[in-house]
């Protein structure tokens, strides 16, 4: 008699799936609540301490883990040896393992959970069962997923046994399934011990979307969420309309997000290629659109724009006088989304917490064989170590578009320039490998707006032709982190223009 071992938390479907068994002559071996539930259901059910004539104990804890189990599923069935110790001990195969484990990630989500409760939601049997059943994948066939039940009994109804094939694949679906399982677990530790950076790690996404492709045609890709801490951040929007996120959509968009969180009044972000090319704050949003559109009007079209309030229908009017391809806020209102969607191919995506900062988080890099990890910049600026290193003092008006500026160059890539005046980028010169030639890009885009705008540098000055630049085009202030050792170069060229200038004493590289 062919025979198989039911043990799942997840019920889902198993009741169907243990009929056909049952009506196909099969033994059922079931556990605890599973075997219950199966017995209610008039199915005939062999408990576990039947057969390993030991009882369940020590609440739960111990119920599987004997060799009348673990010896029915890892026995090789055309092994001579293997079969005369089974004979010799009285263990019989087991064919189909059914299990799914306890719900530790579900879990570690609920909110005020103790460590307690965690502890005893990892599962240790099942995983030893599983994994088992997996190594020996050519004679037993293994379900962690009640949506495969369906293939297995399909097999089963046509063959009288599951493929090879299948089996193998059930199996890798068997490893994939605890390695996350036991990452979910290091990760709960390490965070719970603020071990940051492990001897070893393993990292573990859910899939949330296949991609139609990569950063080219050519290039298979898949957007990944983490299970934890996702609030705010882009694999917890809801899309609300258009055509599914590419891959260089959701690249831009949360590079227009990570700018976007560093304001707190009504701010619009445009971002192309992850890179801010107009940003505009103002009383309203429609008017903090508009000062983004104006900042960049060539590059913000087919670019991602990122709002940190309600998009309204004025500010959705506006919005739909360009083509977008990505629009993100907290939210929409009926009008403004009554305009928007008339555009067929636009994205509009709602982020509640849009303006949530993620300030624990790390993010990580692959190169090629390798991975680099740091912590997320969360910091701006220390206004304990700002340092006016010249002669004249900013102006009010200066200061708060120097950190207006200083917010924006943070998230622009090295070497990065931005230009302000009136809470509003003049101009953006990012990812240059020379300084000068990232603030003359940013000079060049904004032309006879840049005169009485002021400037930030992501990293310090090595020589003074960054300020005489600065100078010819009628910027007024300049905010640096300064460390070179060629400072006084900057500061003394900056003396003799009548430029401001500040020292933040922090850099933001962004490579």
């Amino acid at each position: 008699m062919k025979r198989a071992l039911i043990s799942v938390f997840d019920k889902t479907g198993i009741v169907d799936f243990a009929k056909v068994l049952d009506s196909m002559g099969w033994e059922i071996i079931s556990t605890g609540g599973t075997s219950k539930q199966l017995k209610a259901e008039g199915i005939r059910v062999t408990d576990i301490s039947d057969l390993t004539k030991f009882p369940e104990c020590f609440d739960g804890r111990v119920k599987t883990l004997h060799p009348n189990v673990e010896g029915g599923i890892l026995a090789i069935r055309d092994n001579d040896y293997h079969k005369k110790q089974m004979t010799e001990l009285g263990i019989a195969p087991i064919d189909i393992v059914v299990c799914n484990l306890y719900p530790f990630k579900q879990t570690i989500l609920k909110p005020g959970v103790s460590h307690e409760e965690i502890i005893e939601n990892i599962d240790i049997g099942g995983p030893t069962m599983i994994r088992a059943a997996a190594k020996n994948y050519k004679f037993v066939t293994v379900l962690t997923d009640p949506e495969d039940y369906s293939l297995v009994i399909n097999e089963l109804k046509t063959n009288g046994d599951t493929s090879e094939a299948t089996k193998e694949m059930l199996a890798a679906k068997v490893f994939i399934h605890t390695s996350h399982y036991d990452a979910l677990i290091a990760g709960y530790f390490s965070e719970r011990l603020d071990i940051k950076y492990p001897k070893t790690i393993t990292l573990t996404y859910e899939k949330k979307q296949d991609l139609r492709y990569g950063e080219n045609p050519h290039q298979s890709a898949a957007f990944y969420a983490a299970v934890k801490e996702t609030e705010g951040t882009l694999p917890g929007a809801i899309q609300l309309h258009g055509k599914e996120l590419s891959y260089n959509n959701i690249g831009d968009t949360d590079g227009a997000l990570e700018t976007l969180k560093e304001f707190d009044e009504p701010t619009i972000v445009a971002a192309k290629h992850a890179n801010p090319c107009g940003v505009g704050s103002a009383p309203t949003l429609a008017d903090a659109f508009r000062r983004a559109y104006e900042a960049d009007p060539v590059s913000i079209f087919g670019g991602i724009v990122a709002a940190n309030r309600e998009i309204d229908a004025e500010t959705a009017t506006e919005m739909a006088k360009i083509f977008l391809e990505v629009i993100v806020a907290p939210s929409f209102s009926r009008e403004a989304l009554e305009i928007l969607e008339k555009k067929k191919n636009i994205r509009l995506l709602q982020l509640d917490h849009i303006g949530e900062k993620n300030t624990f988080a790390q993010k990580a890099k692959t190169v090629l064989g390798g991975l680099l990890i740091q912590d997320l910049d969360t910091q701006l600026l220390n206004e304990e170590e700002l340092k006016v290193v010249t002669k004249r003092q900013p102006t009010e008006a200066e200061m708060r578009d120097l950190i207006f500026a200083w917010k924006v160059v943070k998230h622009a890539k090295s070497n990065g320039i931005a230009i302000a005046k009136n809470l509003c980028t003049t101009g953006v010169g990012p990812g240059q490998v020379s300084r000068i030639w990232a603030l003359e890009n940013a000079i060049r885009q904004g032309g006879d707006r840049i005169a009485g705008s002021v400037m930030a540098s992501d990293a310090f000055f090595p020589f003074p032709d960054c300020v005489e630049a600065a100078h010819n085009a009628g910027i007024t202030a300049i905010i640096q982190p300064g460390g070179s050792v060629k400072d006084q170069d900057s500061v003394d060229a900056a003396d003799k223009y009548g430029i401001a200038m500040i020292f933040t004493g922090m850099r933001h590289f962004k490579h």
